[in-house]
């Protein structure tokens, strides 16, 4: 017999009910964690009656946490936070040169210029195992939440990020974010006005991504309608043959756009106001301490330091 402490704590209760709080929609959560939502809600009940209250109340469609859940989340984030330090200090101790990092990166990176530098890593590093992993944003998040990955790169600031105080974030260079269009009244200017980008429609990333939830928050800060999106993909490859094959408007980071020489034949123009964001590492406090990943974060440091980022971007295209 299982005693109520290993109910409430077991490793798959706390990463459901982790999940939930953060969604709050059961079928997004469920969908996230791959499993069906009667399954979740399960789940859930069976901690709910394990901990003698409800976690969660729902008004109308909308789901919040109870008192309970809320003792409940922060007793969670504690427990993580203990187990996260106590893996962070072991790990500490081992070799610099030996082991396996483990990354996230946000799909929708240009990631040639990563590729790269993991295979002069490797040259170097024979020892050191680099896994990469292609994820969303809620999925780096959550791997990062639950200590399954050492670091990420991906795009900030991120608003969606409420709590800040476990992770730190290390800047790899600034981004713009381009228009692009085949109208010529445009094609001499070298910044386009909110107001002259939605004459047309648009394709765009899936309306959960970064960079779409970044467009329509300037374009409501400013006042201006949102662009009209005729078709979403998860791809900037996808997106720029799109806009090249029907002449849709669209919106792609300079580095994407630096790294694929057939964007030539649409004319780009940086926004007013410019819409600009950082790529970074993200990782928990303390993770840049481990020494693998401190020689692997240096090692970057001075790869970029013989060609900056978007050198080297030009001359993988070249």
């Amino acid at each position: 017999m299982k005693t109520k402490q290993e109910n409430i704590f077991s490793s798959k209760t706390l990463t459901y009910f982790l999940q939930l709080a953060d969604i709050m929609n059961y079928t997004q959560a469920a969908q996230i964690l791959g499993i069906t939502q009667p399954a979740l809600t399960q789940q859930i009940k069976k901690l709910e009656r394990t901990v003698g209250a409800p976690l969660f109340y729902s008004v109308g469609k909308k789901l919040h946490l109870s008192d309970a859940g809320y003792t409940m989340l922060d007793a969670t984030h504690q427990i993580y936070e203990t187990l996260n330090k106590a893996t962070n200090e072991i790990q500490q101790s081992t070799s610099a040169t030996q082991g396996e990092i483990t990354i996230g990166i946000l799909a929708s990176i240009e990631d040639e210029v990563f590729d790269d530098f993991v295979i002069q890593y490797y040259k170097n590093n024979p020892d050191i195992i680099v896994s990469f992993h292609l994820l969303t944003r809620k999925e780096i998040w959550s791997e990062l939440e639950n200590n399954k990955i050492d670091l990420a790169i991906m795009y900030l600031p991120d608003e969606s990020i409420k709590n800040w105080k476990p992770y730190e974030s290390k800047k790899i260079f600034t981004e713009d974010l381009l228009f692009l269009h085949h109208n010529e009244k445009l094609s001499s200017k070298k910044k386009v006005r909110l107001q002259e980008t939605i004459d047309n429609v648009w394709v765009t990333y899936p309306s959960d991504y970064y960079l779409d939830k970044t467009i329509k928050t300037i374009y409501q800060n400013q006042l201006v309608n949102l662009p009209k999106s005729v078709a979403r993909f998860t791809s900037p490859t996808q997106i720029l043959k799109f806009a090249r094959a029907t002449h849709a408007y669209s919106a792609l980071p300079t580095s994407f756009l630096t790294a694929h020489p057939e964007s030539k034949d649409l004319w780009t123009s940086h926004f007013d106001p410019e819409i600009k964001f950082d790529l970074s590492f993200v990782f928990r406090k303390d993770k840049d301490e481990i020494p693998r990943n401190e020689h692997f974060l240096n090692a970057f440091d001075e790869f970029l330091e013989e060609k900056d980022y978007m050198t080297r971007l030009k001359e993988i295209n070249k």
